[in-house]
């Protein structure tokens, strides 16, 4: 009974122990490029749980106006210059900014850079897509 008791303690440590090295991600955000040609925006989900999604974006052109019910989002700047209104504000952002966007207000980009804005987008809770409200 104790080497059955031992053997089961030993499964149970190395199952737990790769769930725990499973769960941390190091990822270099600078070297990530798309991974498909696109035509104005491209997103690489980097990590999602119940209580956050995180995505790299990139833009060509531009985001419409646009609204998340019942999402705050955080947003750095990695590449790019844009300008962004953000609520009754605008913006000009490029590398290095940070901005966050409460829930329900009113944001979007137009790109004023040759290359792309690439941006780190946290959102939380998960972002399931299904309460973005675009702006007429």
């Amino acid at each position: 009974m104790r080497k059955l008791f031992s053997k089961l303690f030993v499964i149970i440590l190395v199952l737990t122990s790769t769930q725990l090295l499973m769960a941390q991600q190091y990822i270099e955000l600078d070297k990530l490029v798309p991974d498909k040609e696109y035509d104005n925006i491209h997103a690489y989900k980097v990590d999602t749980d119940k209580n956050k999604s995180a995505v790299i974006i990139w833009i060509k052109k531009g985001v419409k106006a646009h609204k998340h019910e019942y999402h705050s989002e955080t947003l750095v700047v990695l590449a790019g210059t844009a300008e962004m209104k953000l609520g009754d504000n605008s913006y000009m952002i490029k590398a290095g900014d940070y901005i966050n966007v409460p829930e329900n207000t009113v944001h979007s980009v137009l790109v004023t850079s040759d290359v792309p804005l690439k941006v780190l987008s946290v959102q939380s809770p998960e972002f399931l897509g299904k309460d973005r409200v675009f702006i007429e």
